[in-house]
């Protein structure tokens, strides 16, 4: 996954990384197109003293050399006009000197002439980097104001993007206070506003419907029920039935309370599922595991082995905290045989269940998916693992499964939560 910059930050970088560029760009260019321009000028000016200097001499005045920058002298033979760059002596400044160089060949008044014009184009070079080192020089001041006043511009334009950002953030299904979404003179974050408060209405509307309908089928679940399991007492208490039919009776018995179960459980899913448990308390989660192992030997299974080595202390809903041990411990007596010992340790922030096992699970990437059962030989609901992953995702603890050793072995670690 690429990382992720923030808006303003990612738009500034790219008006940079432009701005840079065609700054670099227009220095070059400012640079070539006023070199030559400057060597046109020169060139003008060598074809103009060319000029004068033909003139003076079709009127017969005298013509002085001056070295290096003007020459004139007989030939026999006339040459091509030659037009180029040199290097040659200037006694003013005692250096070898870059000059532009016109030499061309006329024919004046019966004589044969070679003139030749130089032009030193040393300070014209020099006064074309001027002129770029202050156009750079403008353009990055002119830059860095533009830079700042684009930041500036748009943190004001994107700010009520970022208010109704940061207030999304916030929103939640639970709470019954408003969405508070700031308004823009932009028309897309206008409409997205709109749009926003609109979504969110819809949605709490429905988790609202959802909610209310999940609890009432809960409650309504639960009369009849109540109903039945009495009918069925009755009859029992009441009439002689035969054996067939007291395994049958006893049957449906089995299946009312699975269907009990499986109720409360499911609106225990559905209410971890919408947040409804906020009364966090500092839980001794050993004392906890001590109570239920107590409660599950008075009903016979004694092979419950506590081994405490260190006390465990979690911040959680005392409600669930009761549900996440008694599911654990319930799932591990479920699936372990009679009289095999099943283990429960705590140490070190860890809480660790191991059970006996004949074999490892065919999918143990499946074991805390709802309604997931390894097989059909119990009865189960499929819930009580879910349940326990459910919470475990709700405080951020770390649930793991191994097989190891004829062991099916969970572990939880709570050290995460407890640092934090």
């Amino acid at each position: 996954m690429s990382k992720k910059i923030k808006l303003i930050k990612k738009t500034s970088k790219t008006f940079l990384i432009t701005g840079l560029f065609l700054a670099l760009l227009s220095s070059i260019a400012l640079f070539f197109y006023t070199s030559h321009l400057l060597k046109s000028e020169v060139e003008e000016v060598l074809y103009s003293t060319e000029a004068r200097v033909e003139a003076a001499l079709k009127n017969n005045r005298k013509i002085y050399s001056l070295p290096p920058v003007t020459e004139v002298r007989e030939v026999e033979i006339l040459g091509k006009e030659i037009l180029k760059d040199t290097i040659i002596y200037d006694p003013s400044e005692d250096e070898m000197e870059l000059f532009r160089e016109l030499s061309t060949y006329k024919a004046i008044n019966g004589k044969n002439y070679q003139i030749t014009i130089r032009n030193m184009v040393v300070e014209s070079e020099d006064f074309a980097l001027a002129i770029v080192i202050s156009n750079i020089a403008i353009f990055v001041l002119a830059f860095i104001f533009l830079f700042y006043f684009n930041t500036t511009r748009n943190l004001q334009l994107w700010s009520p993007f970022f208010k109704n950002l940061e207030q999304m953030k916030r929103f939640s299904l639970t709470s019954k206070e408003p969405l508070r979404l700031v308004d823009s003179d932009v028309l897309e974050f206008s409409e997205l506003k709109t749009e926003i408060e609109t979504l969110t209405d819809k949605v709490r509307s429905d988790y609202e419907s959802l909610k209310q309908f999940t609890e009432d089928v809960s409650h309504e679940m639960q009369t009849p029920l109540a109903i039945i399991q009495a009918k069925i007492d009755n009859l029992i208490n009441e009439q002689e039935i035969s054996d067939k039919q007291f395994e049958q009776v006893t049957s449906i018995q089995k299946d009312i309370q699975r269907l009990k179960q499986l109720n409360k459980r499911i609106t225990t899913l559905t209410k971890i599922d919408n947040n409804q448990f906020i009364n966090i308390e500092n839980i001794n989660l050993s004392d906890l595991i001590k109570e239920k192992i107590e409660s599950f030997k008075e009903l016979q299974f004694a092979n419950l082995v506590y081994t405490l080595k260190n006390e465990l202390f979690v911040s959680m809903d005392a409600y669930l905290a009761d549900i996440f041990i008694n599911n654990l411990v319930s799932n591990a007596i479920k699936h372990s045989k009679k009289n095999e010992e099943i283990a429960v340790v705590t140490k070190d922030n860890l809480l660790i269940i191991s059970n006996f096992g004949e074999k490892a699970l065919a999918h143990p990437e499946n074991l805390f998916l709802r309604f997931y059962r390894e097989s059909n030989a119990n009865q189960s609901t499929g819930l009580g693992l879910a349940i326990v992953k459910k919470i475990c995702d709700l405080y951020g603890f770390k649930i793991s499964y191994q097989f190891e050793v004829d062991h099916h072995v969970f572990s939880i670690d709570f050290s995460v939560v407890n640092k934090s």
